[in-house]
Parts: structure tokens; C-alpha cells; sequence
């Protein structure tokens, strides 16, 4: 029978940090949607779909290259979603014009062995409104326009994440502002999709689009109640992930995939 085979690689972002836990205690994530949306499209038809995800929180884009490209491209994925680069454009030190060469040699050599590629730009901002926030919504403007560029020479699927303004809406994240929540993940599954050319709504969740739909207003907060939150949120994420940037570790460091092989996915049973 026709197999489609979805091969996933990157960082946090494609592991599915933050969605809900799965049986085995990895998050499930976008990724693991798309996976369960497409064998439940194949299943009209009698075809198989298998999944793997290789990607590892915290890689850099050379370490998704080293680590999972050819990997990837060894398991002959019908389509590969291809995700690095936002872990580099976070560090101040990294030079954008060089990092983006580097992502058009990656996405050209995934290109050459899938059928179909998927890339995503990156969501600029998680509702922040600081200097920081906006240096950081600059410099991954950048890099979006560039994975848009790259897209089109290789005819690849873009999923523009940051031209859909729901994204920034903070209840759609994780605490850390930098992961999304089980709802957050929904959505871009939903996007990634109807990319794929997905339009059951019973499989997207909802009508076609409607991943693009804002949230009911938010309840008015005080002044005081934002800047408690945004001193927890220094206090639990921002220094220790500068802590771990000093010393040279990563969250990933000594983690291993977590579905490094295909795998057969079963329309009525989530991945």
C-alpha cells in the first residue's frame, strides 16, 4: 500500500515542548498532531502513514544538521519539516548573514532527499511589549524573511507562524514565554495541515482557517499583577537559562529523540 512517511526534525519547538504528556512522558507537540491528522486522512483510502521525530530541545541549527539531517533523509520521508535557527537567533553573539547561509545550505540538502519539505518562521514575539522584546521580534523578522526566501527557491511548504497575530497571545504559551501550551500546539498542527492540503474539519479541529482566529478578550490586569509576572517569570526561566548559556550547557544536552525511528501511526490512536 502507499506509505506516507513524515520525518521531523529541530529543537524544542518540533520535540512539542510544552503540549500535554504522552504515555511514554514525552510531550506530544504539533508534530505528533500532523502525524495523527495525516493517518486519518490515509485512512479513506486504505494508506499507511509512519512517523518519526528526531529533533532534541536546545539544538543550534548546525547540531540539528549534524545530528538529524542525514538520519532523516536515510528513512526516505515523503515530507520532512525542517526547524533550526531560532535557538541561534536568540544569541546576541550570532552573526544573522552567516546563520542564514547556513540555513540555505541545511533546507537545500533536505530538499534533495524528501519529497515535500516544510519550514516555519518563527513567532517573534510571546506578547512581550520591552526592549528586549522588540530586539528579539527584529532580529527573528530577519530570519523569517530569510526562511520565506529559502522557501521559494526550493518550492518548499512555509507555515508563516509570524503573520498569524493569535500566536503572540500569551494564553496560548507556557509560562517560560518561550514554549507553547497544549492549545498553542493545536493551532499549528491545524496550520501545518492545511499546508499539507488538509480540509476535514473533523481532522483540523475546526474549519479550515480557523487556527488563524483570535481569542475572546483577555480580563483587564493591573500593572502591578504584569510586572509580579514578568519578575517570576525572570526569576524562573530568564536566569537560568542565562545561567546555563555561561556554562555552556544545554537543556538537551545528553537527550536522546524521542521517536528516532518510523513508526507506524494508527488513525484512532494518538502517537
Amino acid at each position: 500500500m502507499p506509505v506516507t512517511r513524515l520525518v521531523c526534525v529541530g529543537d524544542s519547538f518540533t520535540e512539542g515542548m510544552n503540549d500535554e504528556l504522552r504515555a511514554d512522558g514525552h510531550h506530544r507537540g504539533w508534530s505528533d498532531r500532523v502525524a495523527l491528522g495525516l493517518a486519518q486522512q490515509a485512512a479513506a483510502t486504505g494508506d499507511a502513514v509512519e512517523y518519526a521525530n528526531l529533533a532534541v530541545r536546545g539544538k543550534l541549527l548546525d547540531q540539528v544538521v549534524a545530528e538529524q539531517v542525514e538520519p532523516a533523509l536515510g528513512m526516505s520521508p515523503t515530507i520532512t519539516t525542517f526547524h533550526a535557527g531560532p535557538n541561534d537567533v536568540l544569541r546576541r553573539g550570532t552573526d544573522l548573514g552567516d546563520l542564514f547561509g547556513r540555513y540555505r545550505a541545511a533546507v537545500t540538502r533536505v530538499s534533495e532527499g524528501s519529497e515535500r519539505v516544510v519550514l516555519f518562521t518563527a513567532i517573534g514575539r510571546a506578547g512581550g511589549t520591552g526592549r528586549l522584546a522588540q530586539l528579539l521580534a527584529d532580529r527573528f523578522a530577519h530570519f523569517n524573511a530569510n526562511v520565506r526566501e529559502v522557501a521559494d527557491e526550493q518550492g518548499a511548504v512555509v507555515i508563516d507562524l509570524e503573520r498569524v497575530p493569535v500566536l503572540t497571545d500569551r494564553r496560548l504559551w507556557r509560562s517560560d514565554r518561550l514554549h507553547l501550551n497544549a492549545d498553542g500546539h493545536a493551532r499549528v498542527a491545524a496550520a501545518v495541515l492545511d499546508g499539507l492540503g488538509v480540509d476535514d474539519p473533523e481532522i483540523l479541529g475546526g474549519a479550515p482557517g480557523w487556527w488563524d482566529e483570535p481569542l475572546p478578550p483577555a480580563p483587564a490586569s493591573s500593572r502591578s499583577a504584569d510586572l509580579a509576572r514578568d519578575a517570576e517569570w525572570i526569576r524562573a526561566h530568564l536566569l537560568p537559562w542565562v545561567g546555563r548559556r555561561l556554562r555552556g550547557v544545554s537543556s538537551g544536552d545528553g537527550r536522546a529523540a524521542k521517536d528516532p525511528v518510523l513508526r507506524v501511526v494508527s488513525p484512532g490512536v494518538r502517537p
